[in-house]
């Protein structure tokens, strides 16, 4: 049989990278090899799409173009939530060779193999570990499919209804993961905080509390959690049993200020109950780290409305905002408003809000200088690396870290960078 090297390009969230993962270990453990980056002599181009954005559609069919130039040969084949969403005009770009859904992700090798006329007859054994896509960190997708069906998102659609992967099965990853070097998990999804509702028994709280007592890999991240998925519960296992383990980051996603706006976007939570969840978290544990997602221009925002998310976001003192400039996504219900905002106004909102940003983020980096920090360091030189509670950091001294994680106290910052 003949060995193929296979190049794996992810766009958008962590579940996509944990399902890249998934992809890279079907084609190791079946004889082939996984490219590191975009080589002349790649055979086959795998594309794992984002549909969230009309950008991250464009993204995906630039990224498809650059890779049948670097490799005229190759077999380019785009797969994920793009993918599952728009097959039909897709398998119309003459650079694209194989179009495959999410929900044909696992058949991946199989599908490439039968394109290529290739026999599965004799299995190349892999000598030692699989390839990781994440350096020393690694996505793991705990449940998949959402039920909630936001006005905005596309998400539903391409993804599906709401499904938890069993408990045992997770072990065995995180602890397969863990073997091969990986120093921190990212436990992923799209809706976390309902992980478990479909299996008996089981719930997020007591999957972490589990992965706490059959793992020993060194770092536990949840990716997000939904404002109302924040309970004390969940905090006491954070402050707890997974002191020193789940890092003390938390990602909840605010989408809007406006109670008006959060309405109309089906969000389940005002924005006085956004701000309590913060401010519980910041009370019980007051080094940990809150992130957040915006959306501006959502159909109909007004300006005292966009700048309800102003006060909401700056009352928060959020240590770091991803700004989504509204897009429309055919098939949700936002889609067929008649109050779309115009695309200057979004931009000078989202400029607006990009500011305060700036200056949250400023004020949370500044709050660490002469604090010791937990560093996980990546890439072969080992120069950037991430906190705990998810400060991005710089190593300017030539002094390598015998460990991918080692204790640093944070020495200042330097074009708003961290660095140690």
């Amino acid at each position: 049989m003949k060995r193929l090297n296979v190049k794996i390009q992810t766009h958008g969230c962590k579940l996509n990278i944990a399902d890249s993962q998934s992809i890279a270990k079907s084609f190791y453990a079946a004889g082939h090899t996984i490219s590191p980056d975009n080589e002349n002599n790649t055979d086959v181009f795998i594309l794992n799409s984002c549909t969230v954005t009309h950008v991250a559609d464009s993204k995906a069919r630039q990224a498809i173009r650059r890779a049948k130039r670097t490799n005229p040969k190759a077999l380019v084949v785009m797969t994920g939530c793009y993918a599952e969403r728009d097959k039909e005009n897709i398998e119309r770009i003459n650079e694209v060779d194989l179009v495959l859904g999410n929900k044909e992700k696992k058949s991946i090798v199989n599908e490439v193999q039968k394109k290529l006329d290739i026999q599965n007859q004799e299995k190349i054994n892999p000598i030692g570990g699989y390839p990781l896509l994440g350096r020393s960190r690694a996505s793991i997708k705990i449940q998949e499919g959402c039920d909630q069906v936001c006005s905005y998102c596309i998400i539903p659609s391409v993804r599906g209804r709401e499904r938890s992967v069993p408990p045992e099965s997770l072990i065995s990853q995180i602890n397969e993961l863990s073997a091969n070097g990986v120093k921190e998990v990212v436990l992923t999804g799209t809706q976390l905080g309902n992980y478990g509702f479909d299996l008996s028994d089981s719930s997020l709280n007591k999957l972490l509390i589990k992965i706490l007592n059959e793992t020993d890999v060194p770092r536990i991240r949840v990716s997000s959690l939904q404002p109302k998925e924040v309970n004390n519960e969940i905090i006491n296992t954070w402050n707890n049993d997974g002191s020193g383990r789940i890092c003390p980051h938390f990602h909840i996603p605010l989408q809007s200020g406006s109670d008006r706006i959060l309405k109309d976007m089906r969000r389940r939570y005002s924005s006085s109950e956004y701000l309590d969840i913060v401010f519980n978290i910041k009370d019980l544990m007051p080094e940990a780290s809150i992130t957040s997602d915006v959306i501006v221009g959502f159909p109909g925002e007004s300006d005292s409305e966009f700048l309800q998310t102003i006060d909401v976001v700056g009352k928060a003192k959020l240590s770091d905002v991803h700004i989504f400039p509204y897009s429309k996504r055919p098939g949700t219900t936002a889609f067929y408003s008649k109050s779309h905002i115009q695309d200057h106004v979004i931009k000078e909102r989202s400029k607006d809000l990009l500011s305060l940003v700036d200056k949250l983020s400023g004020v949370a980096k500044k709050s660490l200088i002469g604090k010791e920090r937990s560093i996980l360091w990546e890439g072969k030189s080992k120069t950037a690396g991430l906190t705990e509670d998810y400060f991005k950091v710089i190593r300017k001294n030539s002094k390598t870290p015998i460990d991918e994680i080692s204790k640093e106290k944070i020495k200042g910052l330097e074009d708003n960078k961290i660095f140690v």
